[in-house]
């Protein structure tokens, strides 16, 4: 057992020996220290001649001394020793290559392609060490007659790959595409290869050449992978009409399932294209039967015509919350719909008394802690709305306290600040930004640094702080949709407060 144990912590020893060396050549080799390299490669190849790291380390190290005749020997050697392994034919012929020498190099990459005939199981190896010295074409050759002498090997991916770097776009995607046609699990995956291809322009060729595959393909077979990677592209380009054509076919045909289709309505919607967002919300309300996705289309439809709308369309609309709320009820199912009615009363409408009156209901029902505080914090908006500060302000800490450490609560931190400002309680205000200058929420901390600014540089140099209270009067009328009021006292601001920050 002793004896044994001293065997092994010897061959332990001397791969350690051989780990140390090994990675001080390396280190040798890329400072360009290749005398010294060489030195530490000629020991290790002598004692593990069969190691092929050690080898090409020798080999490449007379290169860079530009000793290419012993380079050759050495590869010529390895050649005889290895049966003729192709892979060191293409060594030889970048070894000429070095050396300028061309023609010769090309005779052994032909004659590494040639015995391919016979070694077909080298046709990776060949191909990697091909793109190894950026030898595409080469590389292609090799995967491709690989392919064609044993139709089981599969080098569509690689292969793929390769045409990319060509520029060879047509290629590239139909190999991509036949990988799918093989591996539909691959497709997902794939897609992170489309997209450094892929961009907005429908006119860019990458754009052109996958929209051409992906049709010769649908014109073949119908397989949905084909549609859904067609889809795909038409959001990229941000075409949502032709993607609703696209996936309209594939709910056809796939068991009826809306969810993509409910994906894409969010997609158009928050990419401003409206018009084609409605149309797929209206298909999907005739299509389904669920009540709770109805609810949510018809949610997400009301707010897409209040996005467009114009005052003369506000009637029409009130009559659709309305009609919504008394097919689908009053109740908990409906809240969302019910708190954005109440934000259209009270902002839109000037209905402000119908509007609080709609959330104090709605507050009554069995609520969790974050369906209290979104009913609040709207109602504390509407207050805001109506200049009944102090109650605003209740509301907003009461969120607080609901919904400790959320964004929510944060949200309504700042809602405190800006509600103080209004008024002109800028002091407060200040202590409240302070805080949320910190804030985990990127867009909020942003808010409340521009206001915080706002607020100190405007009390500099006037003490008595007129401009910044006819400031926040003008941000408050914004804020009650009273734009021309606010721009008459911005106008204000210009003509008699000329000096000063804002």
């Amino acid at each position: 057992m002793r004896c044994f144990l001293y065997i092994a912590l010897f061959f332990i020893g001397i791969q350690s020996v051989f780990g140390q060396s090994d990675q001080l050549a390396q280190k040798y080799l890329d400072q360009g220290e290749y005398a010294k390299a060489l030195s530490v490669y000629q020991n290790l190849v002598k004692e593990a001649p069969g190691n092929s790291n050690y080898f090409m380390g020798l080999v490449i190290s007379y290169q860079q001394l530009e000793d290419f005749a012993m380079a050759e020997s050495l590869l010529q050697e390895r050649l005889k020793n290895t049966n003729n392994n192709p892979s060191i034919l293409i060594e030889l012929g970048h070894n000429y290559e070095l050396q300028n020498k061309p023609e010769l190099a090309k005779i052994h990459y032909e004659k590494a392609l040639s015995a391919l005939n016979e070694k077909v199981n080298y046709a990776y190896s060949i191909a990697r060490n091909f793109e190894k010295y950026s030898l595409l074409d080469y590389a292609e050759k090799a995967y491709v007659l690989g392919m064609q002498l044993n139709p089981e090997m599969n080098f569509d991916l690689p292969l793929a790959r390769i045409y990319g770097e060509q520029g060879k776009l047509d290629e590239m995607f139909a190999a991509y595409l036949e990988l799918i046609t093989k591996q539909p699990e691959m497709a997902i995956n794939l897609m992170r290869e489309f997209d450094r291809y892929i961009v907005e322009d429908a006119s860019n060729s990458a754009n052109i050449a996958l929209r051409k595959q992906l049709l010769q393909k649908l014109q073949k077979t119908q397989e949905l992978t084909y549609s859904e990677l067609l889809a795909w592209l038409f959001i990229q380009q941000k075409d949502f009409d032709k993607a609703f054509l696209q996936e309209k076919a594939i709910y056809r045909r796939n068991n009826q399932d809306l969810q993509r289709i409910i994906q894409l309505t969010v997609l158009a919607k928050s990419e401003g294209d409206v018009e084609t967002a409605k149309e797929i919300v209206s298909f999907i309300i005739a299509e389904t039967n669920s009540p709770s996705i109805l609810i949510q289309a018809n949610q997400l439809l009301l707010d897409m015509k209040l996005s467009t709308a114009k005052d003369s369309d506000f009637k029409n609309i009130e009559k659709d919350f309305e009609k919504v709320l008394l097919e689908f009820g009053r109740g908990l199912e409906t809240m969302a719909i019910q708190i954005d009615y109440a934000n259209f009363l009270a902002f839109k409408m000037n209905k402000i008394e119908e509007a609080k009156q709609l959330l104090n209901t709605l507050s009554k029902s069995p609520l969790n802690n974050f369906q209290q505080a979104a009913i609040k914090m709207v109602l504390a908006d509407i207050l805001v709305l109506d200049q009944k500060f102090n109650q605003a302000l209740i509301y907003y800490s009461q969120v607080q306290t609901l919904v400790k450490n959320n964004e929510i609560a944060q949200n309504a931190r700042f809602k405190v600040a800006k509600t103080s400002y209004f008024k002109g309680d800028f002091a407060w205000a200040l202590t409240q930004l302070n805080v949320l200058k910190a804030s985990t929420t990127q867009l909020i901390a942003n808010d409340a640094l521009e206001l915080s600014l706002l607020i100190k540089e405007n009390s500099l140099e006037d003490s008595t702080q007129t401009a910044l209270n006819l400031y926040a009067k003008a941000d408050l009328l914004a804020f009650q949709n009273k734009t021309d009021a606010a721009i008459a006292v911005l106008n204000d601001i210009l003509q008699n407060h000329k000096g000063e920050k804002n």
